[in-house]
């Protein structure tokens, strides 16, 4: 098949390039490099069924040419982080709203047969049900969430108005090689490995007995593939393990000292996957136990050398617009 990744040059992206690659599929990488970096496809630029192209995939008249003949569509470009999203909201609903539009609109024009939304787990914002299903109410929390949000609300509409052929992925705490590891404050994985490898303590929020669905990057990649080759269409499907980890579990396996700094307004202390629906519909189930995964990121670690090492007072004042926006929600 002809296979296009929005995205592609990113965290998900990239890992999803190098299984269509090997399954003997051609691949078009579409990525503006907002976050994705070239060094992701680096093993891959070698391969002629691997295309590049530098592209804002909210600019339809750019983008659209390149959906030509294409048969999959992994939509997976889209910015990230809370606190960014709050502080640049037009900025996010560019890039996860108008430019999920854009692919679909692309998408339809061309005649693609099918088409997979990365979606996010955060428009459950805090759950009261738990393992959490895809009928729990949605609850965004910050612009990211509902912007994340909004982008599968028109996949669904797309699917059902124009009868293209596309399933929504509520991906809950991905984590794996070649995840983020510069920018804005952000996810645990990254913040703890930086610290690991500059000798200083992790930062543990409040207690560090919150939870969370940690899934590593291949068993998305999974879920992504049997998505796309399945029959099923217009649905919304939870991707997660349904096991939660503790962040108090993550910090003994990677050792060292430890620092506790606030609880964060608006974080659930549980996210748990209810994964009954994606097992019926397509038999997909996670299948990289946790410490398998997180020694196969202290094995990459090297990858985090020159990501920022947060301490207590970097992270406060980089944490301050969260506390003053969605405080008021918690209250």
């Amino acid at each position: 098949m002809k296979c296009l990744i929005t995205g592609g040059a990113g965290f998900v992206g990239s890992h999803i390039a190098e299984r269509l690659l090997g399954d003997g599929h051609d691949v078009v990488v579409l990525d503006n490099f907002a976050s994705g970096r070239r060094e992701n496809l680096a093993t891959m630029a070698a391969n002629p069924a691997l295309v590049l192209h530098e592209i804002d995939i909210a600019d339809f008249a750019a983008a659209s040419p390149h959906f030509k003949d294409v048969d999959w569509v992994y939509h997976i470009a889209a910015l990230a982080d809370v606190v960014p999203s709050i502080e640049q909201p037009m900025k996010y609903h560019h890039s996860n709203v108008d430019g999920t539009i854009a692919t679909l609109e692309a998408s339809r024009q061309a005649g693609v047969k099918r088409l997979v939304y990365m979606a996010s787990s955060s428009c459950y914002g805090l759950p009261d049900i738990f393992p959490t299903p895809e009928t729990a109410a949605i609850n965004t929390m910050y612009p990211y969430a509902l912007s994340k949000y909004l982008g599968e609300q028109m996949v669904m509409h797309w699917s059902q108005t124009y009868g293209l052929a596309a399933n929504s992925l509520r991906a809950f705490n991905i984590f794996g090689p070649r995840s983020r590891t510069t920018g804005s404050y952000g996810a645990v994985f990254s913040v703890f490995l930086a610290q690991k490898l500059a000798g200083k303590p992790l930062t543990i929020v409040g207690d560090g007995s919150q939870t969370r669905d940690f899934t590593y990057v291949k068993d998305i990649v999974n879920a992504l593939v049997m998505t796309v080759e399945s029959e099923v269409a217009g649905e919304i499907m939870n991707v997660g393990t349904g096991t939660p980890q503790s962040v108090n579990d993550i910090a003994a396996m990677l050792g060292g000292d430890r620092v506790h700094i606030p609880k964060r307004p608006g974080e659930p202390d549980c996210t748990q996957a209810d994964i009954s629906k994606i097992q019926r519909l397509l038999g997909w189930q996670a299948e990289t136990p946790f410490q398998e995964g997180v020694e196969i990121m202290l094995e990459n670690i090297e990858m985090w050398r020159d990501a920022p090492v947060w301490t207590e007072s970097g992270i406060e004042q980089a944490t301050e617009t969260w506390f003053r926006y969605l405080g008021k929600s918690a209250t």
